[in-house]
């Protein structure tokens, strides 16, 4: 080769070099640095395929959340689908020639309660040009009674009923308008929130005492109850720590509330506060809170002494849900099945939970824990479930404060939610709206409404990756 053309092949090179050096994608982003203590989670562990344990159904279609657990004897299956019934029933007004389905009322919020759960799945939040009907109203003044539960407001009572029978008038109107809160993740990508307002009209009663509190709820998914129930407490006390003792920022407490059945002061577990004790209270508080329908636990009609015309309502009898029945309800509600997992072992729903578990939020959605034994419930007792929830209570910031005490809980703690079948609501429920009012329209807006104690965790989240947020979505809607 000639000399003089030595300096000019060198040039060539390096400009083929810089050209080769900007057409190569950027790395991405390091990701945030792991404590040395902390194990990686990026692998399958035995039964999470199955989150019910041998429960666990195989059907992961819109029908997912109605089916009885697997391992439920053919003769039990009969006394499910007795429970089926009366959970989905139509209740009519009294006096009616369906004697065994009379006594709705007089105020009520729907006429089943498949109304509110279609499919056993998840309420719907409400449309701005509709009256809600799967989420509910709370109310109540500042106190508690002598059992520590709070204290209903003067004239309406502890839930605003929105619907009466002919001869009553309807306690109000709620409707809901919502404005939208912009926000970005540490990489520029922007999202929204929608933050919602609940307004009151047509009250028939006059106003509210000045101090009500109010507290919109919506309806949760029925399946994997009798499960939760079955998780000792002694398990749950483990988890909690309420005083932060070891300094994780996450304090955890267990509610305690009344059980009329025993007469006593126990750990609650189901409701938004964990204000149940139990799914017999659960299902008779929802049967006369929701339909107006009495039970052996809940005797009396939703009527105050402000509401003469509901007090003068005929009804279906005392008490209009007998304990037979009750007990039939009672059943179905422990024993709906969990459906499988999908895509349990793809990679990126591995990364995903690697992620999940990485910035945090496994830290109260515990994944996994053994069920005890539970007396009458045979096949829930002595399962390994996956739930991810530690069924406590906790703070989660003044955004999502409903104000509102309910016997131990504050007016800025929740219950975690289980995850179990979060995947699945879109298909089952036909919407993705989460947190009890419904104000996220997906997962991600969920978890960025988190405050107070999974305020951490939230952030950590917003510091993700695009590819690691994306990650961590995937794994959740395999759940």
């Amino acid at each position: 080769m000639r000399p003089v053309l030595l300096p000019l092949l060198a040039l060539l090179l390096a400009l083929a070099a810089c050209q080769s050096e900007e057409a190569r994608p950027p790395p991405p982003p390091p990701e945030e640095p792991r404590p040395p203590e902390e194990p990686r989670h990026d692998f399958v562990e035995p039964g999470e395929e199955s989150p019910g344990g041998a429960t666990t159904v195989r059907d992961t279609s819109r029908d997912a959340f109605t089916h009885p657990a697997a391992n439920l004897t053919l003769e039990r299956r009969s006394e499910f689908i007795v429970g089926e019934a009366f959970f989905e029933t139509d209740w009519f007004a009294a006096p009616n020639a369906r004697t065994d389905r009379d006594g709705l009322g007089p105020l009520f919020n729907a006429l089943s309660c498949l109304a509110c759960h279609e499919r056993n799945g998840r309420g719907a939040a409400p449309d701005p040009s509709q009256p809600p009907l799967s989420l509910l109203m709370r109310l109540s003044v500042p106190g508690t009674d002598s059992r520590g539960a709070p204290l209903p407001e003067p004239s309406y009572g502890d839930q605003l009923q929105p619907r009466a029978v002919a001869s009553v008038p309807p306690e109000a109107r709620v409707a809901v308008r919502n404005t939208e809160r912009a926000g970005t993740f540490e990489d520029g990508e922007p999202y929204g929130l929608q933050v919602p307002e609940y307004v009151l009209s047509e009250l028939a009663h006059g106003p509210l005492h000045p101090d009500t509190r109010l507290s919109p709820r919506m309806a949760q998914p029925m399946f994997g109850l009798g499960l939760l129930a079955a998780v000792p407490e002694s398990t749950l006390l483990e988890w909690a720590d309420p005083e932060d003792a070891d300094g994780d920022g996450i304090s955890g407490r267990p509610n305690r509330v009344w059980n009329k059945r025993l007469g006593q002061t126990v750990l609650g577990r189901f409701g938004w506060k964990a204000n149940q004790p139990d799914l017999e209270h659960q299902n008779a508080g929802a049967m006369a809170g929701d339909l107006g329908i009495t039970s052996p636990l809940a005797l009396d009609e939703p009527c105050t002494a402000a509401q003469a015309e509901c007090l003068a309502a005929p009804n279906g009898g005392t008490p209009e849900l007998d304990a037979r029945r009750l007990t039939a309800l009672t059943f179905y509600t422990h024993v709906i099945g969990v459906p499988a997992r999908q895509g349990v072992d793809a990679a990126e729903t591995l990364r995903g939970k690697d992620v999940f578990h990485r910035v945090g939020c496994a830290k109260c959605h515990r994944p996994s824990v053994v069920t005890g034994t539970l007396e009458g419930y045979p096949e829930l007792s002595g399962q390994r479930i996956w739930p991810y929830t530690d069924l406590l209570l906790h703070d989660l910031g003044e955004a999502l404060a409903d104000g509102r005490e309910d016997f131990a809980a504050s007016g800025r703690e929740w219950r975690t939610p289980p995850l179990w079948g979060l995947g699945r609501t879109q298909e089952v429920s036909g919407h993705t709206r989460l947190l009890h009012d419904g104000r996220a329209r997906s997962v991600m807006e969920a978890i960025l409404w988190h405050g107070g104690e999974a305020e951490p965790a939230r952030e950590r989240v917003r510091r993700l990756s695009s590819q690691e947020r994306a990650a961590l979505l995937t794994f959740l809607d395999s759940l």
